[in-house]
């Protein structure tokens, strides 16, 4: 039988939306503000209504049938369409009382914050910032969760993988926008028996390391970098702060990998030289995640452009290239 489309309650469309988005039930009806009996009813008619299955359950969640992944694009575009058209038109900080709780490593919240809240102060009074902890490379369960509405860091993997998605024709739930980017640096203290001598490969290898992990893994990019040279470190100190880093830094003889960028906001400068890897790493790229269905689009629009001004304040020196907003 051929759907009559004015018979259909298009609200069984945002429960469908809603429920692809989130691949459950529970959380759909958190974010829906129902209960997940009445996720579950709307499910069924919608279904009935379609003469497909839409979703099968696969373990504690749900995935989504051939015809669920055709309809969905469609669907969600309709969807933001409409939220486009219903919402406000602008967002003015200076009268909005918003939150926005981001995630950072305590490198990044020290280079951004600090010329962050001035600018908060003066033209967002209203407007607060609560800042959660990095502990991952992959912030996507965080914004999923809903405990946080932005990540700010090095992502190359999830980026990498957003991207592929997007070429597959795949529909991506997130979205991102490079804040700055500059470059590691090989990071000893001044007096260090390596200050005076050419930084080779091979001595570089023979001192012990100190490993900057948010996830507490003694190997990372560096560590791959020089595998792929039939090489290794001898990592003997693993921590989960960049400051930490540095403090130790100073007072031992280990070696350890910071961005360039950040040694000036440490306050340890004058204490700690500086020399470029003998080696080639990915450069250091920040940028921001966010999942594409915010509460107000034209409030994250903002934070991004404001987060951008503070990165330049920051690097007016040159120390990392900011990325201007697109």
């Amino acid at each position: 039988m051929p759907l009559n489309f004015r018979s259909l309650d298009l609200n069984l469309l945002r429960v469908f939306d809603e429920v692809m988005s989130e691949r459950s039930l529970t959380r759909a009806a958190h974010k829906l503000n129902i209960t997940q009996p009445a996720v579950s009813n709307a499910m069924r008619r919608l279904r009935e209504v379609l003469g497909d299955e839409l979703l099968v359950r696969q373990g504690q969640g749900v995935e989504p049938t051939p015809r669920a992944q055709v309809l969905w694009p469609v669907v969600r575009e309709a969807m933001q369409q409409l939220e486009g058209v219903l919402a406000p038109d602008d967002f003015n900080p200076a009268t909005a009382d918003t939150t926005f709780v981001i995630a950072m490593a305590d490198a990044t919240a020290a280079t951004l914050i600090p010329p962050l809240y001035p600018i908060l102060e003066k033209e967002a009074p209203g407007i607060s910032v609560r800042l959660l902890p990095l502990t991952t490379r992959d912030p996507r369960p965080l914004l999923d969760d809903g405990q946080a509405d932005m990540a700010v860091g090095y992502f190359p993997a999830v980026l990498a993988d957003l991207t592929a998605r997007a070429q597959a024709g795949a529909l991506v739930a997130f979205d991102s926008r490079r804040l700055y980017e500059g470059e590691y640096l090989c990071v000893m203290r001044k007096g260090h028996p390596l200050e005076h001598v050419p930084l080779t490969l091979d001595n570089y290898c023979a001192e012990r390391h100190m490993l900057v992990s948010f996830s507490g893994r003694s190997f990372g990019f560096i560590d791959e970098a020089l595998a792929s040279l039939g090489r290794s470190r001898d990592v003997v100190l693993t921590v989960n702060q960049f400051f930490t880093a540095a403090r130790v830094v100073i007072n031992s003889d280990l070696l350890t990998i910071l961005p360039r960028h950040f040694v000036p906001v440490t306050g340890m400068q004058e204490q700690l030289v500086l020399r470029e890897l003998p080696f080639d790493v990915t450069p250091v790229h920040v940028d921001a995640l966010w999942r594409r269905r915010g509460p107000h689009p034209q409030a994250y629009d903002w934070l991004l452009r404001t987060l951008t001004r503070a990165a330049e304040i920051t690097f007016a020196d040159g120390t990392a290239q900011v990325a201007l907003p697109g």
